[in-house]
């Protein structure tokens, strides 16, 4: 290529900015290119849209009296000493960013806070020699459009960020999260100051010019993305290093970049855009760039098990060209109970019973290695149903839900990538085709669905709401023919790959309920309290799991497993496995002493070494429960009286093998207990 073709697209970018461009019209043209400095200022103006602004510093007062004036203007002149300016030029920063600073929190009524990111923003800005007014707004338009509201600690944000990252490298995240090292502790800067507070100059601008031309705020995660993945085997070498050291290395990663680094580096995030399902993104767009003022729910994020996706993608990624091959497609895994299943079910799931893990662990494990070779023979086929990303469909009912998790979970935990859970679940799907669900799902049997169960008993009414509700779906009406023949012509295809994998359970369960002997109960004793050792079924109350994992400022209390056990105060102990309310299990031991309930986890890579999660008094235990289902599955809830009704408190949940005998011990030493105490 000569010189004069090379510079073609230089002629055609100046053109399409002096004829009025957008953002896309530029991307189009650059390529991915460089934006010469000459160029670079208009083509940003452009990019934020700031040509309409006019002059708004034409309001500042010019008056410096902020309530912590002093703070700003130190912190301008404690950022300026770092410069390579000469003195002249840095007097005359010091005033734009001051200037700038000033009147952006006046016109706001906010108040100025340190290391908010916003000196660094503006320091490319001013390398721009724009007027102080067009740098100010570009200023205020990247605030508005490119940072993400919640920067805070425990911000939303960063768990977004966690899930995208567990999404795409479950490995890396696993490690992370074991580190008790959250995104927050190393990208702080790099969101609220678009990374310009850790690269260098020459990166920044670079990176910029690429980022103001995808017009997508959200890009900045896939920046961090790739930022955290580059560096995934260095970090997975790091298991003997302290927490300190590797948040030290990865806050510093940005700085290592070069300038002829951030092509690929943006390609990269780019990539890994395309990789992610899209109604994630568009519904946390939402959330984190909104200026609607809602307060944002950190629990919806940080208490996700995984990455949520919309009904509406994943019943449209059914309908996309196999061959598009940037389009997200999923393999649907319908982890309902068998009996839910057959009553209606879409055509291209692949059913994995989540009863089976627990009822029958081998036939568990002999289905998800028949899912992963039918997802593997679906792909190579070029089936409706292949796909590379797995999506998981509970019941979106609470009772069967918890279950559905420890299936999730268990994939997680195997480090297999592209693990996503439908938002709603069943029902999601079911409310989706609202009156066209006979003909878009298989074997469905209104009878016995529990979604059109209940509405049977309900009036006319509420029937015709649901229709129309259903009517107003305007993208599932289109959909609703496509869809239909595409997958019933694919139905006896891929249920023929699939049903040497496919196990439902059929053993017998014990549906009876369990209670501890009355000699055990002694009810005397709890005259003004309900009875607290039966075991029935166990009510779906919120487990509180993230009392323990997330607190980081604890000191762990490490003790040698088998010295603790031969302790004189121990009665009993029993191996078994904690398990937390989105599904994750640890392996534990459930200690019994004379006045206590301790809990054990084994720590992973110290055998023979436990972490004392915590140490029950006998005494607070006011209920201990179990699924008729899952006699196994045992909770233990904590409280004190509260008049004639029981205040709970906090809860645990194992999954103990050994679980009759263990509650049995548990309730005798609670009773020795009380009878000591009255003697």
């Amino acid at each position: 290529m000569t010189a004069e073709d090379d510079s073609t697209w230089l002629i055609e970018l100046e053109s399409a900015i002096l004829d009025g461009c957008t953002p896309q019209e530029i991307n189009a043209i650059t390529k991915g290119k460089k934006i010469p400095e000459s160029l670079r200022p208009d083509v940003w103006l452009v990019c934020l849209n700031c040509h309409d602004m006019g002059n708004q510093l034409l309001m500042f007062d010019e008056i410096f009296d902020l309530t912590n004036q002093n703070e700003l203007r130190d912190n301008v002149k404690k950022f300026v000493r770092k410069l390579d300016n000469d003195d002249d030029e840095k007097l005359s920063v010091i005033s734009d960013i001051e200037s700038i600073l000033t009147f952006y929190c006046k016109s706001r009524s906010i108040t100025y806070a340190s290391n908010n990111g916003w000196i660094e923003i503006l320091y490319p800005l001013l390398s721009l020699k724009l007027p102080r007014s067009d740098t100010y707004n570009m200023f205020e338009r990247i605030l508005k459009l490119y940072i993400p509201n919640g920067c805070t600690s425990n911000g939303v944000p960063f768990h977004i960020l966690r899930l995208i990252i567990q999404y795409h490298d479950p490995e890396l995240c696993s490690f992370l999260d074991t580190k008790r090292i959250t995104p927050e502790q190393y990208c702080m800067p790099w969101l609220k100051s678009l990374f310009s507070g850790t690269c260098n100059l020459e990166v920044v601008l670079f990176m910029w010019d690429l980022y103001f031309q995808r017009s997508d705020p959200f890009f900045i995660f896939f920046l961090c993305l790739i930022m955290i993945i580059n560096a995934r085997e260095q970090l997975l070498q790091m298991k003997n290093e302290d927490k300190a050291t590797i948040v030290q290395i990865l806050s510093k990663m940005p700085s290592d970049l070069e300038a002829n680094d951030v092509s690929d580096f943006c390609s990269l995030a780019h990539y890994y855009s395309l990789k992610t399902p899209v109604s994630f993104r568009e519904d946390v767009l939402e959330v984190l760039f909104s200026e609607s003022g809602l307060e944002i729910n950190s629990k919806l994020y940080s208490q996700a098990l995984c990455l949520p996706v919309a009904v509406h993608e994943l019943i449209e990624s059914a309908t996309v060209d196999v061959a598009d091959a940037d389009a997200v497609k999923f393999f649907l895994v319908d982890c309902r109970p068998a009996e839910q299943y057959n009553a209606g079910h879409l055509s291209t799931a692949f059913h994995l019973d989540c009863n089976l893990m627990l009822q029958e662990p081998n036939a568990f494990t002999t289905a998800v290695q028949g899912l992963l070779n039918s997802q593997r023979q679906a792909l190579a086929a070029g089936s409706l149903a292949a796909g590379e990303h797995l999506c998981f469909v509970s019941s979106g009912r609470t009772e069967e839900d918890s279950y559905a998790h420890m299936v999730v979970a268990s994939f997680l935990k195997k480090n297999i990538k592209h693990v996503s859970m439908l938002d709603g679940g069943f029902v999601a799907i079911h409310d989706y085709f609202g009156p066209h669900m006979t003909d878009c799902l298989e074997d469905h049997n209104t009878s016995v669905c529990l979604v059109c169960a209940p509405n049977n008993n309900n009036n006319d009414n509420d029937n015709q709401q649901s229709a129309n509700k259903a009517r107003d779906n305007i993208p599932a009406i289109q959909l609703f023919s496509k869809l239909s023949s595409a997958m019933k012509a694919k139905s006896q295809e891929v249920k023929g790959k699939l049903i040497e994998y496919i196990v439902n359970p059929n053993s017998n369960i014990n549906n009876g309920e369990w209670h501890v002997s009355a000699n055990d109960r002694k009810e005397q004793r709890y005259r003004n309290v309900p009875p607290v050792f039966s075991i029935n079924d166990e009510d779906e109350d919120t487990h509180s799991d993230y009392r323990r994992d997330s607190n980081t400022d604890n000191v762990d209390e490490i003790v040698e497993l088998q010295s603790f056990l031969k302790s004189q105060h121990v009665v009993d102990n029993f191996s078994c496995q904690e398990v937390l309310s989105n599904g994750y299990m640890f392996d534990s031991y459930l200690v019994i002493t004379e006045t206590h309930l301790v809990i054990l986890r084994e720590i992973p890579n110290k055998k023979g070494a436990v972490k004392v999660l915590s140490r029950r008094p006998l005494s607070t235990i006011v209920k201990i429960t179990a699924k008729k289902r899952h006699p196994e599955l045992i909770t233990f809830k904590y409280g004190v009286p509260d008049g004639d009704n029981l205040l709970i408190k906090d809860m645990d949940r194992f999954l103990i093998p050994n679980a009759a005998v263990a509650t049995k011990i548990v309730s005798n030493q609670i009773v020795s207990q009380l009878d000591n105490k009255l003697q």
